[in-house]
């Protein structure tokens, strides 16, 4: 059941696919793997801090990208009161939707924990400028706001994909084979995460396929890499970006490709209204100028590591 502030054209959509989001709440539980944080935090690499310790890079000190994309995805993780409150206010806390967004509160929080941990006792990054960038982040509150519910489908299945490669692929450059686990794992459920909310907007082409195709064009046309909203994140994205964590590539070949062209089928989408048709035109057209930049972005940066080996 939708909350009181609910539309009442989002009220119909919600509750055609409530059904289906309790099918999915099951799987979810089904193939979700518990799993607890202190068993895969290195606590033997910790020690005390003292007070206004100066903070120094461990000897093996990572390098400013890799510490960027760390900092990044903590700082999205510690969002998520802001995240709850944009699924909540949509989707209701009642029915399967409230399950859900419980559920999927109580695993985020996990993560966020877990990376926590996991960066104080190896010191990778300065614990006193992470604890001021939580609380900025935090106290700031930023989070994109979905108009609609074909809208926030679409974002949230967008965005937890883009976690999921971003986590992971931190996962790989960190050279620490506790941090790959941990990072790893936090991927693994945020797949699942995105696998929910895709499904969902599959469901959605068949009741509203024009307001899904509005949603498609709002959100990949406005997209922004997860952690928008923190400070200096232009910085901390160009870096993240330069080292192939998450870049143009990554989003035009992962995301946009194999889930909007292919699992959503956005070409074939039938039953359009000539605003919907434009809007799909808009979309495909955009996805292929990014293909190109994404292309050329890529072979300027293999051309630049040759470069620096030769």
């Amino acid at each position: 059941m939708a909350n009181h502030s609910t539309p009442p054209a989002n009220a119909a959509l919600i509750s055609e696919l409530e059904p289906l989001a309790g099918e999915l709440v099951e799987r979810h539980l089904t193939n979700a793997r518990e799993w607890f944080p202190h068993e895969m935090v290195p606590w033997s690499r910790g020690r005390d801090f003292v007070a206004d310790e100066e903070w120094t890079p461990p000897a093996d000190g990572l390098d400013a990208p890799v510490r960027s994309a760390l900092l990044v995805n903590i700082l999205t993780e510690d969002n998520l009161p802001h995240y709850y409150r944009t699924i909540s206010s949509i989707f209701g806390r009642d029915d399967a939707w409230g399950e859900w967004s419980r559920r999927w509160t109580a695993e985020e929080g996990r993560h966020a924990i877990v990376i926590r941990d996991y960066l104080t006792v190896t010191r990778a990054i300065d614990p006193w400028e992470l604890e001021r960038a939580r609380m900025a982040q935090v106290t700031g509150g930023k989070v994109p706001e979905p108009y609609d519910v074909a809208d926030v489908l679409v974002y949230v299945a967008l965005q937890e994909l883009a976690t999921r490669i971003s986590h992971r692929n931190t996962g790989k450059v960190l050279r620490d084979p506790a941090g790959f686990e941990i990072m790893a794992r936090v991927a693994a459920d945020e797949n699942l995460h995105h696998l929910f909310y895709r499904d969902l907007v599959t469901a959605a082409i068949e009741v509203d396929p024009d307001a899904v195709v509005f949603g498609i064009e709002h959100q990949v046309l406005e997209f922004s890499m997860p952690g928008t909203g923190i400070a200096d994140f232009a910085a901390h994205a160009k870096l993240i970006a330069s080292a192939g964590i998450y870049d143009f590539k990554s989003h035009h070949d992962q995301i946009l490709v194999p889930v909007v062209l292919r699992h959503w089928k956005l070409e074939s989408i039938e039953g359009l209204s000539p605003e919907a048709e434009a809007s799909r035109d808009r979309v495909l057209a955009y996805i292929a100028r990014i293909g190109k930049i994404a292309r050329r972005l890529s072979e300027r940066r293999e051309a630049a590591d040759l470069s620096s080996v030769s």
